[in-house]
């Protein structure tokens, strides 16, 4: 009889161990949900904008690109494209133009910007070179931050 009843004793503290050691606390749980939610909170603006300002970055990179696409528009042409060719002249070739060495771009992706809008064409004007212009984020004229135009 002591010899079963000391068995049944050890199954007992050792079923009572593993009990303790099966996982972790609901305490234990909330202290690390906790924890990443501050680390999220914390973390996730700073991200965001870096987002942001790599897209700032990103358009003013493609502007330039496509300003060079224009200056070798107008070494094969001898003339910028008109505001009814626009950017599309640098992929397409124009009726008009009698020497077109193009595509100078690649693709109509090309001709937005990073947040999807088109980027605005404005032909030479009395000795000055044509512009691009991203409207930014909203693709409205003017604005601050990401909405504002991007020259």
């Amino acid at each position: 009889m002591q010899a079963i009843s000391a068995d049944i004793k050890t199954n007992r503290s050792n079923q009572d161990e593993s009990y303790s050691d099966a996982g972790f606390s609901l305490v234990e749980l909330l202290v690390v949900v906790a924890i990443m939610g501050l680390l999220i909170g914390l973390v996730a603006p700073r991200v965001l904008r870096y987002l942001d300002t790599a897209k700032v970055e990103s358009a003013k990179t493609q502007i330039h690109n496509i300003q060079s696409a224009l200056e070798l528009y107008y070494l094969d042409t001898g003339t910028y494209p008109s505001q009814s060719e626009g950017l599309s002249a640098l992929s397409v070739a124009p009726a008009s133009a009698k020497v077109w060495n193009g595509p100078y771009l690649k693709g109509a992706d090309s001709l937005k910007d990073p947040w999807g809008h088109v980027y605005v064409y404005k032909p030479a004007e009395a000795g000055q070179g044509p512009l691009v212009i991203s409207f930014g984020r909203d693709g409205k004229e003017g604005g601050d931050g990401e909405d504002h135009d991007l020259p």
